[in-house]
């Protein structure tokens, strides 16, 4: 028996999570059938730990209690307080996925371990770390950080006899994003990308939202903003209001005693017109419209030339979204597969290509944001303008991985004895409008002139995991850091406090076995705890090594009989030592079919 690797759309407003029986990716529903678990956390007054349906339903009445849409903070530094405690965004995003977990385990009757977790396609490495984080703190090794709107396109079937490319619209609670992905003979590969992680359905709620409650201030002189439950229970209202609109003109929003003055209830009742929620929403709609065109651009591809617009979120069932898509590319969008559903569902269908289950598609993932590090201007008539912020971008944005790309850079004074290589990723060619990843230094550098030439590589593989390397070309002197968690602060005691902590929240796990415990789970998983495996040793090896076969197999249809032969030794040699689990075989076998790979891949 393998061990099942389940698929989890953790999203802003509501979370999935699905896995490929038979063959077929489906939707694990709760007790009572439904497949939607909201993105929401709460104590109850006892103390209890609320998740999903219990925790939204406290919210209107206990907002200081519960927490909601906590994915528009991760990767930050900002805490949340809940009850007595503060908590950090990966701590409550654990809580929603290890609720998941346990719903995938009632299902399957089996200890779940491993996932694929799903992430905006424009989140950066902060964001997407801050998210492994997460999987970790609820027990589970995340095997693959994969793109939403990439997970979406696994489970779209377009005609395989011809090429075909198609547009992703993603427009979530929180996030929106966009990807254009070309299938050519089974084969996904995304094109481009571009996004925002601080717009969707979110805000189009706030606009509304602001929109009645200035009204009721024009009337009673009473703004429902400044009381906390009286915000909540309109927030739910327009929320309800905004899902009518789209399947109806007009929507009324009706709340009975929501607020008082001078001892007088007041009651709230109004009338919303869908054309008026179109008008709030419209330049945020345009904003979307901007970054499809940025994709466009990006792919070097005209509206014209696009086969297929597939719709993804929930909010993407607002009609001005469906009429701006086919205003723009002259063809009604896709949605005939349950936007809310598509991308647990392709999670689940990359979970099940990374545990060897035979699936046709094969996934081509690209990284969304530029790669790069801090320099000097370049020279002028052969002197250096005296600007320290320049950004030399080394991996481009919409890079195909795994990747490895490296430039020479060069000293600028005579007898430079050190080098800080700082790590940036972001488009702007000033680094301060980007996001620092890392940084380290090469110190004994060649006293020599001006000019030393140092080469920088970058090597980011399918997990985000970067790893920098800056080499004194003439001397060989080697520097290298691995950038799994750009968030420092979230150091290992930490991670171990927060672990110890959510455990006393959650209390013992809700899954019971029907088998022997150590035994059973000793024969399935090896020596790997059940329930809360943390970090176990060789995952990132495992993720890489995986991720290099997929590359190696790509290249060798390709490659000539002789090299076609060496590769496919090499490649065993790999799934040999990945197979029994030999790490320092399994790193000696990655680096040999690596520097193989390096060598055919401009061949």
């Amino acid at each position: 028996m393998t061990d099942p690797i389940i698929g989890i759309d953790l999203g802003t407003t509501n979370s999935e999570v699905a896995i490929v029986v038979d063959g077929q990716p489906i939707v694990l529903p709760d007790e009572s059938g439904d497949p939607i678990l909201p993105s929401i956390v709460g104590l109850g007054e006892d103390g209890k730990l609320l998740v999903g349906k219990p925790a939204r339903n406290q919210w209107v009445l206990a907002p200081e209690r519960t927490i909601k849409s906590i994915k528009r903070k991760m990767g930050g530094e900002e805490k949340v307080e809940l009850g007595d405690s503060r908590y950090s965004p990966q701590e409550i995003s654990a809580m929603i996925l290890r609720s998941l977990k346990e719903r995938a385990e009632k299902h399957l009757g089996r200890a779940v371990s491993k996932a694929v977790v799903t992430v905006p396609a424009f989140f950066n490495d902060a964001q997407r770390q801050a998210t492994r984080e997460a999987g970790a703190l609820a027990g589970m090794d995340v095997v693959r950080i994969l793109n939403e709107p990439t997970a979406a396109a696994l489970v779209y079937d377009p005609n395989q006899e011809q090429r075909e490319r198609f547009l992703v619209y993603d427009l979530g609670g929180g996030t929106f994003d966009v990807s254009i992905v070309q299938l050519e003979a089974g084969v996904y590969e995304v094109l481009a990308s571009h996004g925002d992680t601080r717009l969707g359905g979110d805000d189009f709620d706030e606009l509304l939202l602001g929109r009645v409650a200035d009204d009721f201030r024009d009337a009673f002189g009473v703004d429902l903003r400044e009381n906390r439950v009286a915000r909540a229970r309109l927030l739910r209202a327009v929320e309800d209001a905004k899902k009518k609109l789209s399947d109806h003109p007009f929507a009324r929003i009706e709340e009975e005693f929501i607020a008082e003055k001078d001892g007088v209830p007041l009651h709230l009742s109004v009338e919303i017109e869908r054309s008026e929620f179109e008008e709030l929403i419209g330049p945020l709609l345009n904003k979307t419209m901007e970054c499809v065109q940025k994709a466009l651009d990006d792919a070097r591809l005209t509206a014209s030339q696009i086969g297929r617009v597939v719709l993804v979120g929930g909010s993407t069932r607002t009609p001005l979204v469906g009429q701006l898509l086919e205003d723009r590319f002259g063809q009604p969008p896709h949605r005939e597969i349950n936007p809310d559903l598509c991308v647990a569902l392709g999670a689940a269908v990359q979970g099940a290509i990374l545990g060897a289950e035979k699936v046709d598609s094969v996934l081509v993932d690209i990284t969304p944001h530029s790669l790069g590090i801090k320099t000097l201007e370049r020279p002028v008539d052969f002197a250096y303008v005296p600007n320290e912020f320049r950004f030399a971008p080394i991996v481009e944005r919409n890079t195909p991985l795994p990747a490895i790309r490296s430039e020479v850079f060069c000293t600028v004074a005579d007898n430079q004895p050190r080098v800080d290589i700082e790590v940036y990723q972001g488009e702007s060619a000033d680094v301060r409008r980007n996001h620092r990843v890392g940084k380290f230094t090469i110190e004994g550098l060649a006293r020599v002139p001006a000019g030393n030439q140092l080469v920088v590589e970058l090597n980011l593989n399918l997990d985000g995991v970067l790893k920098v390397t800056a080499r004194e070309k003439s001397t060989g002197l080697t520097k290298q850091i691995t950038i799994e968690n750009a968030m420092a602060r979230f150091a290992v005691e930490e991670r171990g406090a927060a672990k110890e902590r959510l455990e006393r929240l959650w209390g013992p796990s809700e899954f019971v076995p029907d088998f022997e415990p150590v035994e059973e789970v000793n024969r399935v998983f090896g020596n790997s705890p059940a329930l809360d495996p943390g970090p176990q040793e060789g995952q990132r090896e495992s993720v890489q090594a995986r991720a290099l076969l997929e590359k190696a197999e790509r290249i060798i249809a390709k490659a000539a009989d002789p090299d076609k032969v060496e590769l496919e030794r090499l490649a065993n040699d790999v799934r040999a030592a990945l197979a029994d689990r030999r790490w320092g075989d399994l790193a000696t076998a990655t680096g040999n079919l690596s520097d193989v790979l390096f060598y055919l891949e401009d061949v």
